[in-house]
């Protein structure tokens, strides 16, 4: 099976989450980042990994998603929020969206990651510190406390689970080609 994981990455979690994917699929994997724009024809999987931007993949990776078609493709995020919150379930999901539905999704990943520090700062200036009901994006200590814990990610736990995954993925396409 022949397959390439195309990722953008901002602080390097997609990356590293994409190295961790590519071992799994190896060794007849190819790994590009999403500004290289690679052929993806002649690829049995088609993994693409994007970085959640306001609650969706960020812009290149949308460009990307938004470009495939006929491909068996699954898709992998990064976000700063819990993985298994509504947020990081929407934002997977509104990635996954995006592909034209010539192509079959065959499976879909995320994990927390840690976040780019000029956003913080962009949005404590933007939303400031008190959170309330009008303003649900300031930058709270409780908010602060959740980053804290997001730059710890993705780690050890987090590359295990994506390659459990994704060696799932490639033992169902296998399965698959065989027959």
């Amino acid at each position: 099976m022949k397959s390439i994981v195309v990722y953008s990455s901002l602080t390097g979690n997609t990356k590293m989450v994409g190295e961790a994917i590519a071992e799994v699929l190896a060794p007849n994997c190819d790994i590009y980042k999403v500004e290289d724009n690679p052929d993806i024809t002649g690829y049995d999987l088609v993994v693409v990994g994007f970085w959640v931007d306001k609650g969706t993949a960020d812009a290149k990776s949308s460009k990307f998603l938004k470009s495939i078609r006929n491909s068996k493709v699954a898709v992998y995020a990064t976000l700063g929020a819990e993985p298994d919150s509504e947020h990081a379930k929407t934002s997977l999901q509104n990635g996954i969206d995006m592909l034209d539905s010539s192509n079959e999704v065959m499976g879909r990943f995320i994990c927390q990651g840690k976040i780019d520090p000029k956003l913080l700062e962009a949005m404590k200036k933007m939303f400031g510190t008190k959170v309330s009901k009008e303003n649900f994006h300031a930058v709270d200590e409780k908010r602060l406390e959740r980053h804290r814990k997001a730059s710890t990610h993705p780690d050890e736990q987090d590359l295990a689970n994506a390659k459990k995954v994704f060696s799932e993925i490639k033992a169902k396409m296998s399965g698959e080609m065989n027959l």
